[in-house]
């Protein structure tokens, strides 16, 4: 994966523990008349999603081993999946509002992009995608601690105008290990945007809108 990412592995150092893992630092340039940024989205921006929420309460049910093996498989094959083609096609559209979902969860990492950009957001939760098992899991109540602290955090921020249940809303909250990208499309490039996404077999989610204001409301 470090190759597709076109990167090298230079040094580093070992440790002992019942658990494989690994972290790594990225050193590196940016041009910043290309850069995304978490402030860059402005008012009508469509909000575009680049992989299915979930993988938290999953991998969280395979540490209690209660996970299934294909479900594992598919979050796997999510996770595994490097978000190089989605940024990519980020920069050929010259976006500039943009930030990765990882464990402040869809919600907690849209609120930072919001709050960056002066703008609210719009979320409509039919249009989220999840993993096919996610439902399950979160039925169970598989939720890592991250999950509950970011609902008890952000929740405040966030008017639900579409009554959810627990499990529907906890999956909002659900820390992401390895998740897509959060983009902000203008309304005038999305069509050809998704046009592109789907030539490059990059999968795009369009699940709302930026508006004026502040927070996120949840349609």
């Amino acid at each position: 994966k470090t190759l597709e990412a076109g990167v090298v592995i230079a040094g580093g150092h070992t440790v002992n523990d019942k658990e494989p893992k690994y972290g790594l630092v990225v050193i590196g340039f940016v041009d910043p008349r290309q850069m995304l940024t978490k402030g860059g989205l402005r008012p009508d921006d469509a909000l575009v999603l680049t992989k299915p929420l979930g993988f938290g309460v999953v991998t969280t049910a395979l540490k209690r081993e209660r996970a299934e093996g294909p479900d594992v498989t598919e979050v796997v094959g999510w996770m595994s999946r490097l978000n190089k083609s989605a940024s990519e096609l980020a920069v050929e559209f010259g976006l500039r509002g943009g930030t990765d979902i990882t464990g402040f969860s869809l919600i907690g990492h849209g609120l930072e992009m919001a709050e960056a950009s002066g703008v609210s957001l719009e979320l409509e939760y039919d249009k989220i995608p999840l993993v096919s098992c996610a439902r399950k899991y979160a039925e169970m109540g598989a939720f890592a601690g991250g999950a509950f602290d970011n609902r008890s955090y952000y929740r405040s921020r966030v008017t639900f105008k579409k009554e959810l249940d627990e499990p529907a809303e906890m999956l909002l909250f659900d820390p992401q290990t390895s998740g897509g990208l959060l983009l902000g499309v203008p309304q005038d490039k999305l069509s050809a945007f998704l046009k592109r996404a789907e030539e490059i077999d990059q999968p795009a989610w369009v699940i709302g809108t930026a508006k004026n204001g502040k927070g996120i409301e949840l349609v």
